[in-house]
Order: structure tokens, then C-alpha cells, then sequence
């Protein structure tokens, strides 16, 4: 029986878990966002040529940022991304990064009258953010003590736009193509961190190497560049 094994192994790829990964993502247009029923961005085309690369199944899923959160954590073969890599997540999950490197910003409607030169002088101001987003921690630690939780970015978007809100963190990549759209203005640097893929903990480690090495290459052949040129973000090196 072992040997039948074996060579079935040698005749057709086999693998210990040929099983299908599951990706989960927000809808956070330029890095991933569904345009009808097609799940498409800067990040989502990162993650099809990695899975292209290397020839193994897998599905991409939008929902609200908690629950695509939460899978993560707790099923297994599920991966979730575009996430922040910081000290509280990293023993979370296993992580291949980055998909970008990116600053957070605080900005504000046009003509609200928000204006603050740091994060202390921001602290007097309603803050929006989405639940369980990292911002949502970001902010508890650096102690704003007025905070207003959506249940998704764009939620928290309109609440701002309306004037229900003062300010909200937003990705600075994000912002250069929002800022085209509505009108918003940046008030102040909120943080800096890498965003990647985070695995839930029981993922098999020679996959999650061979997704980093897929990525690795990705970014060296500057394809990772391309795509983002290709939605509007042009990138500093």
C-alpha cells in the first residue's frame, strides 16, 4: 500500500493538505473590493498570483472586517488580509508580508473646522473607526478617549461625511484616491505598519513558506509595484 502511495505521489502532485485555502478581506477599495459580483484590487491580485504561482485551490471571500477577522482566528486553512502586522496580532496568526507598507492618517470633511498639529491636540475629537479593525487599537492605546465603532469602513466613511464624526483613520495610500472622490483632507499621521496575509495558527508551516517565497518573488520582479500603479498608488520606493 505504501509503495502504490509513492508512486501515485510521483506521478501527480501530492501534497499533505490539498486542501483549499480560504482567503477573507474587506471592502476597502483600491486594495480589495467587490465590483459587482467580481472580488477584484490592489491586494486581491497580489494574493491570485501568489495562489497562480503555486498551483493550489483556494476561494476569496468579502465580509464585514469583525467576522473576516475572526476566521481567521478560529478556522482553519483561512487567511485574512490586507492585516496589520503589530505586537498584539503577531502571536495571533502565522503572516506573510507585506503585502504593503503603509501610514495611517486622521482626516476630516472639508470645512469641518477639525484641525489638530499632533495626537494629543486630536484626542478632543470624535474618532470613527470599524470594529475590531487594528485601528480600533491603535487608538485605545494612544488613549482617545471619544471613539465612534462601525461595523465597516464604509459605514464610518459616511458617518464622516455626514458630520456624525470628526476624523477618521484611513490608510495614506487609500487616501491619495479617496481624497479625488469626497471631500477630505488629512488632519494628522495616526501610525506606520506593514499589512500582510495572517493565517490562522494551525496553517502548515511549508505552505505558508512557499506563499512568502511566491510574495518574495512577486515583489523582487516588481509586479507588486505594477499593480499598484494600476489602481492608483504610486509608491515611493
Amino acid at each position: 500500500m505504501k509503495k502504490l502511495l509513492l508512486l501515485a505521489c510521483l506521478a501527480l502532485p501530492c501534497t499533505a493538505h490539498a486542501q483549499t485555502i480560504n482567503f477573507t478581506t474587506e471592502d476597502y477599495a483600491p486594495f480589495n473590493y467587490r465590483e459587482g459580483k467580481v472580488i477584484k484590487g490592489a491586494t486581491v491580485e497580489q494574493v491570485e498570483k501568489m495562489m497562480a504561482a503555486l498551483g493550489v485551490d483556494y476561494t476569496i471571500e468579502v465580509l464585514p472586517w469583525a467576522r473576516a477577522f475572526g476566521l481567521a482566528r478560529t478556522a482553519p486553512m483561512t487567511c485574512v488580509f490586507a492585516t496589520a502586522h503589530n505586537s498584539e496580532r503577531d502571536p495571533l496568526f502565522k503572516w506573510i508580508e507585506p503585502l504593503l507598507v503603509d501610514r495611517n492618517i486622521l482626516i476630516t470633511r472639508k470645512g469641518s473646522g477639525v484641525t489638530a498639529g499632533n495626537l494629543d491636540e486630536a484626542k478632543k475629537y470624535t474618532i470613527g473607526t470599524q470594529r475590531e479593525d487594528y485601528t480600533e487599537t491603535i487608538l485605545k492605546e494612544k488613549g482617545f478617549p471619544k471613539l465612534d465603532v462601525a461595523s465597516d469602513f464604509n459605514a464610518t466613511l459616511r458617518k464622516l461625511l455626514s458630520g456624525r464624526i470628526d476624523m477618521m483613520p484611513i490608510s495614506e495610500l487609500y487616501f491619495d484616491k479617496l481624497k479625488a472622490d469626497q471631500p477630505v483632507e488629512m488632519v494628522t499621521v495616526l501610525s506606520a505598519q506593514p499589512m500582510g496575509i495572517a493565517c490562522e495558527k494551525s496553517f502548515p508551516d511549508d505552505l505558508r513558506a512557499k506563499m512568502q517565497a511566491a510574495l518574495d518573488k512577486l515583489i523582487a520582479d516588481g509586479d507588486q509595484k505594477k499593480i499598484f500603479l494600476k489602481y492608483g498608488m504610486n509608491l515611493s520606493d
